[in-house]
């Protein structure tokens, strides 16, 4: 088990979601208090046309909220840090 990995992460509570502009994609953002020592966000990608699959995108710890703006389909900022969907992934504890 790699404890690195994006799946193990808490639940969180729900914060927000935004849905990409063609409707493809819902990104909703969690807050888990506390996580480890401070507050940390989630953010999980919904995969709206399949059967609303999800997967892990976003982790960062030190965040109280997020703030989501997709670019275009393919593109998603959360607060600040840009990802080209589905396959980026941003995880704190790899930069």
């Amino acid at each position: 088990m790699n404890l690195f990995d994006l799946k193990w992460l808490p639940t969180g509570e729900y914060h927000t979601e935004e849905i990409s502009p063609d409707g493809t994609y819902t990104l909703i953002a969690y807050v888990s208090r506390p996580s480890l020592s401070a507050d940390a966000v989630r953010g999980e990608l919904v995969f709206n046309r399949r059967n609303g699959k999800t997967k892990n995108i976003y982790w960062n710890y030190r965040e109280l909220t997020a703030k989501i703006e997709w670019f275009d389909n393919k593109t998603v900022v959360i607060n600040g840090h840009t990802l080209e969907i589905p396959n980026e992934k941003y995880d704190w504890r790899k930069q």
